[in-house]
């Protein structure tokens, strides 16, 4: 590798970082003799950074040179920053010697936008055709669908690329308005629907003839910044809600603002990104996809935002104390779900116990409940705990947080004998 691509790949990977809608999960493509790589579901190695994100070992920007000044991004037309730019033969080269060096196991490919969206898209495009036409390589792409591009290029990209994203940014158009004006949200989503009717498409094709070719096998993604804006959770997640209605979106991603531009006085003043807010809303997110919670039973006109304090799954239990106990010898699958410490396995394992027998504060440890949280929410043979209609929400709740903020304050007292101010 040449001293001008090792310069161009520190800057370019440095502009990358602050994208993380990046995931393998959906695909499939098995390794075929005389082709290189293959996608299955752990298909990317990942490097997780010290807040908190995770990030794919080669993930890369095609440039960050960028024709638009938003308000957020540290690649914005106004920033003055280290600027670099790949050609696709750089960039495939790049890629192939990472693979063969073992260092990755898939690609996550965006760009900033140069000249027009169709100009960059169709560089893009000529990237992972390249991979996929000239090198053979099966291993796992995740590419950025630049907004406005069109569905020609769409359609092109959707042949090669593994998933295909488009990031709404902002979940109020007005608001995105205000911070990116050059932008707007029916440029983001033209693009998701040519992407959701490839996919489509390419399902009828396939049913029709084995063998047809697949469109974008691990579907569409996006991502929303929190935290730059004024919107609520609830805006966020009815958004999302929304969103995963279609067929062919598969992740939601929030990115909790970083406050990089903080001379802009559009944006607010943050000393670091809200880690808390951005995991209460992955949760969320995790409930309304596979514990059958709608959004508006997580939030709503009376409670707009998460509480920061308690996960929601455990607020809505506390709010809706008539739905409990939840008597677990005779629920059903999907009120068991609802409690609080009881997951997706642990449901289904209890339920497929009772099959055989009465289920019992011993099956229930071992199966895996986390039994400090459901106590106070389930009843069955032997539990003797109050129940959170006995004990009252409050209570429940105090006795949940104190332990944490006790054991908070027992590993700050261990880090202080550590490490003394």
């Amino acid at each position: 590798m040449n001293e001008l691509v090792l310069e161009k790949l520190k800057v370019l990977a440095e502009s990358a970082k602050y994208d993380v809608s990046c995931s393998s999960s959906g695909t499939t493509r098995k390794n075929r003799p005389g082709a290189i790589g293959s996608a299955a579901g752990w298909g990317i190695c990942h490097s997780f950074t010290e807040d908190g994100r995770c990030v794919s070992l080669l993930k890369i920007m095609l440039t960050n040179n960028c024709m638009y000044d938003c308000a957020y991004c540290i690649n914005r037309r106004g920033n003055d920053i280290r600027r670099a730019t790949f050609t696709v033969q750089e960039l495939v080269e790049l890629t192939i010697e990472f693979y063969r060096r073992n260092y990755i196991e898939g690609l996550f490919l965006s760009s900033g936008v140069v000249n027009n969206p169709d100009y960059t898209m169709e560089r893009m495009v000529r990237v992972v055709k390249d991979l996929r036409t000239v090198h053979r390589y099966n291993g796992y792409i995740h590419m950025k669908s630049i907004p406005g591009a069109s569905p020609e290029l769409v359609g092109e990209a959707g042949k090669y690329a593994d998933r295909l994203s488009v990031n709404i940014e902002i979940s109020k158009e007005q608001n995105l308005k205000l911070l990116a004006p050059e932008k707007d949200h029916q440029s983001v989503y033209r693009p998701m629907f040519y992407i959701q009717q490839g996919v489509l498409s390419s399902a009828e094709e396939r049913k029709r003839f084995r063998h047809a070719p697949r469109f974008a096998p691990a579907g569409q993604s996006t991502q929303m910044i929190i935290g730059a804006t004024d919107e609520s959770d609830k805006d966020i997640l009815q958004l999302s809600s929304a969103l995963y209605q279609r067929p062919s979106m598969k992740r939601v991603y929030y990115s909790g603002y970083i406050p990089i531009n903080t001379y802009d006085t559009r944006l607010p003043v943050l000393k670091q990104a809200p880690l808390v807010r951005e995991n209460r809303l992955y949760q969320a997110d995790w409930l309304m996809r596979f514990y059958g919670f709608r959004a508006n039973e997580i939030v709503n006109e009376t409670f707009p935002n998460l509480d920061l304090e308690v996960d929601p799954k455990l607020a809505w239990a506390l709010r809706h104390p008539e739905a409990f106990p939840v008597d677990l010898n005779k629920a059903d699958y999907a009120m068991i779900l609802r409690v609080p410490g009881i997951g997706v396995k642990s449901a289904k394992l209890i339920v497929a116990s009772r099959k055989h027998g009465r289920i019992t504060s011993s099956t229930l440890k071992k199966i895996g409940v986390v039994m400090k949280r459901a106590q106070y929410f389930i009843t069955c043979n032997e539990l003797s705990t109050f129940t959170v209609n006995e004990a009252q929400p409050e209570y429940v709740r105090n006795v949940l947080t104190e332990k944490r903020s006790s054991k908070r304050e027992s590993d700050n007292r261990q880090l202080s004998i550590i490490f003394p101010d």
